[in-house]
């Protein structure tokens, strides 16, 4: 048993970003640990086919969660599987708080928390989700083999929803409040291929219907022509938006109004030692070989950071007395 000064690096999220971060920080030879409090993937294992991952012409977003936790473990990253209730930054040591009472102290941070599917906010959507209302294809297509399917959405995550849902489902319609798609066009292409999936354009879903506790249909309205119709459908899969989740970030971390983290090129906030990667971070796309990037970057930059703080001596990156843990 030996006293720890606190580690170097702690990486919070256990995503592409995140895992790419924690097998950077390890070859870097980083005291690191990560810290998940769900499954380690993150967004990627509700992904089915992923199609523009580098050296991978189609591969499932779980296998690639499930090489890159392969890869980190071949590493040795230590993982903790909590949950982070605070940080609390400091001059010196920047201290993370876990729901189970630790207190671990580090010199840098990695915020690689992602973020959250954004909901319509409409009637009968809170009141059914799970019952009919998803925001996850892959997780509960399989449930509606066979049946007639509304998705909501014109970006590449509904396209690609969309896509998959038809090979399971009877009909699927697509609703999007503008006249055009915001999808790539080879997912556009594809959507206008498939004889399963009808477009309903210039339109807005209103609010969801149940019968005996399952969704039976939908009021939708086309902001065109202002004219109100129904739908009769099994579920309603809503792909219309991310949110970050930053309600981790320090108090005096800079932010978009939507609530992105704002960073430099090496992915650092206005404090330093305190980095944002992926979904979290303001960038013009989100992608998985994005977030992966970021991962990396910000891993190097922390690296140099803790190597600069311990240059100086004086013990900078030791934790103060009453932090120190015994293990």
């Amino acid at each position: 048993m030996s006293s720890h000064n606190g580690h170097d690096l702690i990486i919070i999220g256990g995503g592409a970003s995140g895992l790419a971060a924690g097998i950077y920080a390890k070859r870097a030879a980083l005291d690191v640990v990560l810290i998940e409090k769900g499954a380690v993937g993150g967004q990627m294992n509700m992904t089915d086919d992923v199609e523009n991952y580098p050296g991978f012409p189609r591969i499932n977003g779980a296998e690639i969660s499930s090489r890159m936790l392969e890869h980190a473990d071949s590493l040795s990253l230590d993982i903790i599987y909590d949950e982070v209730v605070e940080i609390e930054p400091g001059l010196d040591v920047h201290t993370v708080k876990l729901t189970d009472g630790r207190e671990l102290p580090t010199c840098s941070i990695i915020l690689a928390t992602g973020g959250q599917p954004k909901m319509l906010e409409i009637p009968g959507e809170q009141e059914n989700y799970g019952k009919g209302v998803s925001y996850c294809g892959v997780c509960d297509g399989f449930f509606f083999r066979n049946k007639t399917i509304l998705v909501v959405g014109g970006g590449d995550t509904a396209a690609e929803e969309a896509l998959y849902l038809a090979k399971l489902a009877d009909k699927v319609y697509m609703a999007h409040r503008r006249d055009e798609l915001r999808a790539s066009k080879i997912l556009q292409k594809r959507i206008f291929d498939d004889c399963k999936i009808e477009m309903l354009w210039n339109t807005i879903t209103m609010e969801i219907y149940s019968e005996n506790g399952a969704v039976s249909g939908v009021a939708l309205q086309n902001n065109a022509t202002g004219e109100n119709s129904e739908l009769a459908v099994d579920g309603v899969f809503i792909f219309i938006g991310f949110i970050p989740r930053n309600e981790l970030a320090p108090a005096g971390v800079k932010m978009t109004a939507e609530g992105y983290i704002v960073t430099d090129e090496k992915c650092e906030t206005n404090i330093p030692g305190i980095f944002a990667v992926g979904d979290l971070r303001e960038k013009y796309a989100r992608q998985i070989v994005i977030s992966a990037a970021d991962g990396s970057t910000a891993a190097l930059a922390a690296a140099h950071f803790v190597e600069a703080k311990k240059a100086t001596g004086d013990g900078v990156c030791e934790a103060p007395a009453h932090l120190l843990q015994e293990e």
